[in-house]
């Protein structure tokens, strides 16, 4: 059985960091993209970031690009996001994905239960 576990998230002011991890079980994690997705709030399910098996290979949203970076340990089965200069439309629900995913509202795929972050001074 699938498991992803978040963790990391909390409140934070404008302008802060956080780093978020997902630990994965029932799959062999070296062998799959991984993915972080979010929910904005009174929004659906939006893409936010990927990572190839290896993590030599990442993508952004354009909203994110240049503040947020994910990575993954494999040994650890072990998916991060590390966000810096958080800005309130960050806030949201955040779910790490097993494998890549295009359409977060429309794709079948397994996630964790999430982890809430909020900006907000």
């Amino acid at each position: 059985e699938v498991q992803l576990m978040e963790s990391g998230g909390g409140l934070v002011q404008p302008g802060g960091s956080l780093r978020l991890s997902c630990v994965a079980s029932g799959f062999t994690f070296s062998m799959n993209y991984m993915t972080w997705v979010r929910q904005v709030p009174g929004k659906g399910l939006e893409w936010v970031s990927d990572i190839n098996r290896s993590g030599t290979t990442t993508s952004y949203a354009a909203s994110v690009k240049g503040r947020f970076t994910i990575s993954r340990d494999n040994p650890k089965s072990t998916l991060y996001l590390q966000m810096n200069s958080l800005k309130p439309e960050d806030t949201g629900v955040y779910y790490c994905a097993k494998g890549p995913v295009s359409s977060p509202n429309t794709d079948t795929y397994s996630r964790g239960q999430g982890t809430q972050v909020t900006v907000s001074s």
